[in-house]
């Protein structure tokens, strides 16, 4: 089975990526969403968490084989990059949200050289903004950021705007589009809600799509 939809069927399968088309859910924005993400429902299901991990160490050996550390995003992340590196043979650390205020105050955890070749590990990728904070925290402590790989991407126009703007590639295990079409064939929304869930994720500021279903 082709990875996106291996890793989509499985996402859909422990309800980590959720469709209610006919009652959407409110983002902290005010923004009303059609689907709810929690990826790290992932941690919790032995046999999707293997795929899961499994498909983000090939996809690392595909894409970047310099690769010398993995960084995970805090908090998300952490867990991802901890076992895909177990599975690479890799170094892992993280990065912060902030700097902590006591001890050494790191804002990375793990051990960093300068000019390391890392991958930043993040669990869902939706305008970017976060995980572009850890690629610039990265970057300034000197590492070389080869690119971004996560689990789930809805492929917002603002997001992909974001990351070309910061030079950094991100390439996720799946993706809007192909959970969407997965979420259709197998009976968790009907096939005519395909196209409404694309205008969301096209423009999650304009409501039309809602109206198209009634």
């Amino acid at each position: 089975m082709e990875r996106k939809t291996l890793i989509a069927k499985d996402l859909l399968k422990i309800k980590a990526v959720f469709f209610r088309p006919e009652e959407p859910f409110t983002w902290a924005s005010g923004i009303r969403s059609p689907v709810y993400c929690d990826n790290r429902l992932t941690l919790t299901a032995p046999d999707v968490r293997t795929d899961v991990e499994n498909c983000l160490a090939a996809l690392i050996r595909e894409k970047y084989p310099q690769a010398e550390a993995l960084m995970g995003t805090s908090t998300a992340g952490i867990a991802h990059a901890a076992i895909t590196g177990h599975i690479l043979g890799l170094p892992m650390g993280y990065v912060r949200s902030g700097a902590k205020d006591h001890g050494r105050k790191n804002q990375i955890e793990g051990r960093l050289e300068p000019g390391e070749k890392v991958v930043v590990v993040e669990d869902l990728i939706s305008t970017g903004g976060s995980v572009l904070e850890v690629v610039d925290v990265l970057r300034g402590a000197g590492a070389e950021v080869l690119g971004i790989v996560s689990i789930f991407t809805y492929g917002m126009k603002k997001g992909l705007e974001r990351l070309a703007a910061a030079g950094v590639e991100n390439t996720s295990l799946t993706d809007f589009d192909a959970v969407a079409q997965a979420a259709a064939e197998e009976g968790y929304i009907r096939p005519e809600d395909v196209a409404r869930l694309i205008a969301f994720r096209n423009d999650p500021s304009d409501e039309s799509w809602m109206e198209a279903g009634r």
